[in-house]
Order: structure tokens, then sequence, then C-alpha cells
């Protein structure tokens, strides 16, 4: 043991001051550079205050310029955000929860392509828009985005290792997880401000349209990734519950919203008391769901009530005829959800043929249901048909369809894409490493990597990726951060690398 006071001790402290002393002067220098860029950027903008404002959102927007031609400062403000926010950032997060050393070069790329993005949405011309909730959320979002830049700064400092950094970790990691759902929202406002829809006597509808739509997407991005990357199903087991739990809790929850949240007194309409219906199915049907499936039971409640409602919204008679063709495509998504659940339920899992490879071809089904679902409901407000009906477009309801369950096959793809990263790259990358510390100090424990090849806990020879996690030792893997493991190792100046998995006895 190395005694206080010792050569050896006095020595150390003497390094950890001078490091500590080292630290304080580059910040010092940091925050001197810092002051000059901030007063060069402010003379800069004084500048440039002239162009921002002719850009004032806050000011009347005459009809001509409503409908003004788009810019190509303005498509480019559009790919690039749709580029950051629906691909580059999510990937950012996955390279960071598989510890990638390309996770900060791509933040990094990240956070500055943001920043020109932010400045082409504020200096095109062409087209005018009036103040949205786009333009509101973009300001909100440099809050969470500042933070996680700061953090991000100060993570890589490891300074505070003992006190403040493990508290960063989680705060860092928080953001990160939550990020790819506001990119998710804030796409979804932009695409409202470029179409001029969800206005004051649209609103409730847009509303009900875009919030249940988003419901149904995510829960399919839930649903697949939860099956290609394993483990979920063992973690209900640990604790005693059943995925079916959770969608009826879900479920009863949405259905108490909205049978007291969409009518808003006055003379009932045919809208309202189907909604309402709707409502009130939901919450009596999560009900019984959470009894029948208490203590980890399975039921098909779920399943059943996905299936109903989409009988029931193929059955919406709409003003229009493309609105009635597009509700039934989005009915008939939602039956077909609910039948290819029912069908696992009671025919795949638990028996012999639930490893079998057409039955995890089977189970990608439910996702694709409820993923193409919302994004038809999202894309069936009375604004949107109008438009895409309208002599200027003149697209049938074919045409439409067609282009909206391809997005809901890129938006799969892409989640698919994002999961397959995770297996394959990293820490989980094939040859990397042959098992996953969970745990520091002699409590460790071991997981094999299975998906990406080799034996599984079982010992048998997967051959490649398998999705299937119906068993209880199925797949698992640890999400966190990049910077979170070296928390767990003994001597937290040095990251842990001890991926080896221990000895047989």
């Amino acid at each position: 043991m190395r005694q206080r006071g010792s050569p050896d001790s006095v020595d150390a402290h003497g390094a950890g001051r001078q490091r500590v002393a080292t630290l304080l002067a580059f910040l010092r220098a940091v925050m001197r550079s810092f002051r000059r860029a901030l007063a060069s950027a402010a003379a800069g903008l004084l500048v440039q205050a002239t162009c921002i404002r002719a850009h004032d959102h806050h000011d009347a927007v005459d009809k001509v310029a409503l409908s003004a031609p788009i810019d190509n400062v303005l498509w480019l403000h559009i790919a690039l955000q749709v580029m950051l926010w629906g691909i580059l950032w999510p990937l950012g997060m996955i390279l960071g929860l598989t510890r990638s050393r390309w996770h900060v070069p791509l933040q990094a790329t990240n956070f500055a392509l943001t920043a020109l993005g932010y400045i082409l949405g504020h200096v095109h011309g062409g087209r005018k828009f009036p103040e949205s909730a786009h333009e509101k959320f973009a300001n909100i979002l440099l809050l969470p985005l500042g933070i996680m830049l700061v953090l991000g700064i100060y993570l890589k400092l490891h300074i505070h290792e003992r006190s403040i950094r493990p508290y960063a970790v989680i705060a860092h990691g928080i953001i990160g997880r939550v990020w790819p759902l506001l990119a998710w929202v804030q796409m979804l406002f932009g695409a409202i401000a470029l179409g001029g829809y969800c206005g004051k006597e649209a609103f409730d509808q847009c509303a009900a349209h875009y919030a249940m739509g988003s419901a149904f997407v995510w829960y399919g991005i839930f649903l697949l990734l939860a099956l290609m990357l394993g483990g979920w199903n063992a973690w209900l087991e640990q604790r005693n519950l059943s995925q079916e739990y959770i969608d009826s809790w879900v479920i009863m929850i949405w259905g108490i919203i909205n049978t007291f949240a969409l009518h808003r007194g006055g003379r009932w309409s045919h809208k309202d008391m189907q909604h309402v219906s709707l409502g009130v199915l939901w919450w009596a049907g999560g009900a019984l769901g959470i009894l029948l499936s208490s203590k980890g039971r399975r039921t098909v409640v779920p399943a059943l009530l996905i299936l109903i409602t989409g009988w029931a919204m193929s059955a919406h008679e709409q003003a229009k005829m493309i609105s009635t063709r597009v509700h039934g495509m989005f009915g008939i998504a939602l039956m077909g959800a609910g039948v290819a659940r029912i069908v696992e339920i009671c025919f795949i899992d638990g028996r012999p043929i639930a490893n079998a490879g057409w039955a995890d071809a089977w189970r990608m089904l439910t996702p694709f249901g409820l993923i193409s679902g919302g994004i038809l409901f999202m894309s069936a407000t009375d604004e949107e048909l109008n438009f895409v009906s309208s002599d200027e477009v003149q697209m049938d309801h074919e045409t439409y369809i067609l282009l909206m369950f391809s997005l809901g096959l890129l938006v799969q793809a892409l989640g698919g894409s994002l999961a397959r990263a995770y297996l394959t790259i990293g820490r989980n990358a094939p040859g990397a490493s042959q098992g996953l510390k969970m745990t520091g100090g002699d409590s460790a424990e071991y997981i094999q990597l299975a998906p990406t090849g080799g034996l599984s806990s079982n010992g048998h020879d997967n051959g490649g990726i398998s999705y299937h996690d119906n068993v209880r030792d199925a797949e698992q893997f640890a999400i966190g951060d990049e910077d979170d493991e070296e928390l767990r190792s003994p001597n937290p100046r040095r990251k842990s690398r001890d991926l080896t998995p221990p000895r047989e006895p």
C-alpha cells in the first residue's frame, strides 16, 4: 500500500497539481480566443442585420410573397436539414453508443452543418413565410444543441472524473437519445411551414393526424429496433412483464386523452363522434389488456384493438374521394399490422418455429404496417389532400398512396440501417472483441455478440445476424455513451479495454 506522505504520493500529488495548472491555462486561452471570435461574429452579424431583417418572419407577409417560387438557397436549406436531422445526427448517436472513434468527427461536422443550415434558413430569397412553429422550435433547439456541444467538449477533457463527470455523461446521453425525436418534430414542423398547413381553422385536425400518426410511426420503429437488436424480450421476462402489458397501458392512456381532448363543446359532428368513440374503445380495451397481460402473460387484446381501429379508419366517410381512399388504405395497413401480431402471438412465439428464418421475416410485418399506416394518416389532412388533388398538381389517390408507402419503406430502411450499424461498427464490429464488459469490478458480466456471427450464448453457430430474441438467453447489448465505460473502471484516468471474457472454470 502506498502511504500518505511517501515520496511516491508527493510526486503523484505534484503531477496532479501540474495537470490542473496546465488545464487552467488552456481554458484561459480558450476563453480569450472565444471572446475574440464572439466580438468578430457580433460585428459580422451587425453587417448582416439588414439582410436578416428583410426576412423577418414576424412581419405580415403578403399573398404574393407567400406564393413566390422557392429559391435555390431554401432548397439547399431543406436538403441539408433533411440529411442532417434524418440521417447524420442519428448516425452520430449510433457511433457514440458503440464508442466508435468516428463519433466526435461526425458530430463536429453535424454542429457545423447545423449552423450553416440555420443561416440558410434566414437569408434565402423567394418565398416568404409567416411566423411558424418551425421557426420557434428551431430557436428552442439551440439550447439542447449548445448543451450537448459543451458537454461533449467537457467529456473530452477528462476532468472531475469522480464528481461532475458522471452526471455530465448521463446528461449527454439523455440529450443524445432524445435528439432523434426532436429532429422528427422539427422536420414535421418544416414540412407544415413549407406547405402552409395547419392554420387556425385546421389546427385541431392537424394536431390529431400528426400526433397519432407519429405515435404509430415511432412505435413501429421501436418494435423494429427491438427485433433487430435483440434483448428486449429477455429484459421484459426478467421483470415479469410482457409486451402486451406495456402496449395496453399506452393504448389506455391515449384513449383517455382522445376521449376528453378532441371535442371542445358545441354541436357534435360525425367526425367528433368517430374520434371520441375510438377513444372509448382504446381506454376500455387498454384496461382489459392490462388485466389479462399482468404478471407477464400474453394476450391479443392490443393487436385486436389495432385491427378494430384499422377497420374503423377504413370505414371513415370523407368529403372527397381521395380522402376516403387514403383513410381506407391507412385502415388496411393497421389491420394488416394487427393480424400479423395476432398470428405471431398465437402461432409463433413460444413454439419450436419461433427461431426460424421465416418467423423473423413475419415479425417485420407489424412494424411495416404501423410505420406505413402512421405516415398515411399524417398525410391525410384536408389541406394536404386538397393540394395534391388541385388543378395545379392533379395527383390521383393511387399515386399519392404509393408515394406515402415509399416514404414508409424509406423510414423503415433507415431504422434498420441504424440498427445494423449498431451491430457492426465500433465496439460491436466483427473481430473487435469476443464480448462486452457490462459492469466493473469483480462482478463483471460478459455477453457474446452473437448477432455479428460466431457462437451465441447457447453454443450454436448463428452464421450471421440473428433477429430473434424470444428466449431467455437472447442477445443483449449495452447501450451507453462512448465515455461512460471508463466510469466503471477501477482507474478512471484510463479507459477500460478489458474486453476478454473470463476463462471457463
